[in-house]
C-alpha cells in the first residue's frame, strides 16, 4: 500500500492507497480486489477487503465505500449514519461520490482505475474525507463542493486541510473528445492550465491532476499542503488498475482515510 508523506505526518490520523498486489482475485481483477462494484468474484473481494482490514487494523465492517456514479453527491458518515441497518447504510451510500467523517475509528474510501481519488484531513476540527473524482465528478466541482461541506457543517478552516491526489490517469494518457473539453470549458477553468492537444493527433488531454489541484486551491487550500502522487494508473498496469486499459469488468484501487481511535 502507498501513502502520502503529508498525510503520514499527522498522527491523528491514518490512510492508505492499495495496489494490485497482495490479494486472491484472478484476471483483469488480479490480485488485490477490493472493489465491490467491480464485478469481481464476491468471495474474492470479500477475502481482499478482509486482508486490507487486517492490514489497516479495523473490522471489514467498518470501512465504507459508496456506489459512486460520477455525479457530486455527498454522504457524511456520522453517528445517525451509524445507528441504521445495513441495508439502510447501503442505501444511503447508493450514488455518491464523496465521503466526510469525524467519527474515530471509521475508515471512509472510495474506489478507482483512472479517476482521481483525492483524501482530505483539516487537523483543526479532525475531520476527514475521501472523493472519487473523475472527468464528470471533476466538471461537476466534487472536491470543492466536498471542501466546502466540511466548511459548512463543521467549521473547518480550509488553510489548515492538507490533501493527496493518488494514483490516476495523466495528462499524456487522458485523451478526450471535443464534447468533454467543451464541458470543462463551460466551467470557466483555464484551458491553458488543465489542457494540451496532441501535435500529431489533434486530440485534446486533460490534466485532470490539475483540474482537481486548482478547485482545492480556489477552496482556501494552501499550496504546499497538497500532494499530488504523480503516478498513472494507465502506464503503470503492473501496479495499478485501469479501466481504460482493462476494461470496465476489471479491479479497483480503494484510496481511505480514518481518524484514529
Amino acid at each position: 500500500m502507498l501513502q502520502f508523506s503529508g498525510l503520514s505526518g499527522e498522527c491523528n490520523i491514518s490512510h492508505f492507497i492499495t495496489t494490485r498486489h497482495g490479494g486472491v482475485s484472478l484476471g483483469n481483477y488480479a490480485s488485490m480486489n477490493p472493489g465491490e462494484y467491480s464485478g469481481d468474484d464476491p468471495e474474492s473481494v470479500r477475502m481482499n477487503r478482509q486482508l486490507l482490514s487486517d492490514a489497516i487494523g479495523i473490522s471489514s465492517e467498518r470501512i465504507f465505500a459508496p456506489f459512486q456514479i460520477h455525479e457530486a453527491e455527498i454522504a457524511c458518515i456520522d453517528t445517525r449514519f451509524l445507528s441504521l441497518t445495513l441495508a439502510r447504510q447501503k442505501e444511503e451510500l447508493n450514488g455518491k461520490d464523496a465521503l466526510v467523517t469525524a467519527v474515530p475509528g471509521i475508515c471512509i474510501a472510495v474506489s478507482t482505475a483512472d479517476c482521481v481519488p483525492v483524501l482530505v484531513y483539516a487537523p483543526d476540527k479532525k475531520v476527514v474525507a475521501a472523493i472519487h473524482a473523475g472527468w464528470r465528478g471533476t466538471v461537476k466541482q466534487i472536491v470543492a463542493k466536498t471542501v466546502e461541506y466540511m466548511i459548512a457543517r463543521y467549521g473547518c478552516d480550509p488553510s489548515l486541510m492538507l490533501a493527496g491526489i493518488a494514483p490516476s490517469i495523466c495528462k499524456e494518457s487522458f485523451e478526450v473528445g471535443d464534447e468533454v473539453a467543451e464541458a470543462f470549458r463551460a466551467t470557466g477553468v483555464d484551458m491553458n492550465c488543465i489542457m494540451e492537444r496532441n501535435a500529431r493527433t489533434g486530440k485534446a488531454h486533460i490534466d485532470l491532476w490539475e483540474a482537481n489541484r486548482m478547485q482545492l486551491l480556489q477552496s482556501g487550500l494552501q499550496p504546499e499542503q497538497i500532494e499530488v502522487s504523480g503516478i498513472c494508473t494507465y502506464q503503470h498496469p503492473d501496479d495499478f488498475f485501469s479501466a481504460r486499459r482493462l476494461g470496465i469488468k476489471s479491479g479497483r484501487i480503494l484510496s481511505g482515510i480514518m481518524i484514529k481511535d
